[in-house]
């Protein structure tokens, strides 16, 4: 399928430009008081140091390229690298003339999608991890998470301990690590064990 073609359907399908999402009381003294706001699930980005490397992770994970290009960005999954406009490394905050690669991976057809990106020539620092402020880390579920765990050992994914049960049995918990350090929780819930 053309990249064109999946962008379609990828805009068709997007809860950005269907009427299936989730809209949120706005609560502030400005002209927005008492009006919604209607937001949806869009993607999480997750910068990474190789693109390639960090494609094959997220496969172990059960993830598939949906889209081998960024194409809002003009950033390709391809070998060579491509320019950032600077209208998009402004929204970023980004510096201007920077370049890279990209795609958009998917969990299953739903949102949200998944954006690997590839900066060239910028400084980057470390992903926070769990006693930081701010986004720390993703959450997949799991119907089996001994099962997902011991798979992914065999493929060499790198975990911060087995998984845990947690107080009460509510949940069983394991993080693993990307290839840049960005941590990727799976937890398996038993609802049944949640009290009311």
């Amino acid at each position: 399928m053309s990249i064109r073609r999946k962008l379609i359907k990828f805009l068709a399908a997007s809860p950005l430009f269907v009427n299936s999402t989730v809209s949120a009381q706005v609560s502030v003294d400005s002209q927005l008081k008492g009006q919604d706001v209607d937001l949806s699930w869009g993607h999480i980005n997750i910068n990474v140091s190789n693109l390639d490397s960090s494609i094959e992770f997220y496969e172990k994970l059960g993830f598939e390229v949906f889209m081998p290009a960024i194409p809002y960005l003009g950033l390709v999954a391809d070998p060579a690298s491509r320019p950032v406009d600077s209208a998009s490394s402004t929204a970023l905050g980004l510096p201007n003339n920077l370049s890279g690669r990209a795609c958009i991976m998917q969990l299953g057809n739903g949102f949200p999608k998944l954006d690997l990106t590839q900066y060239d020539d910028l400084a980057q620092s470390k992903p926070l991890d769990n006693a930081d402020l701010g986004l720390v880390r993703v959450c997949l579920g799991s119907p089996n998470l001994a099962s997902d765990y011991e798979r992914l050992v065999r493929l060499n994914v790198n975990f911060i301990s087995p998984p845990q049960t947690t107080r009460g049995g509510m949940a069983e918990i394991a993080i693993c690590i990307d290839p840049d350090g960005t941590l990727i929780e799976l937890i398996q819930l038993h609802l049944d064990k949640w009290s009311a």
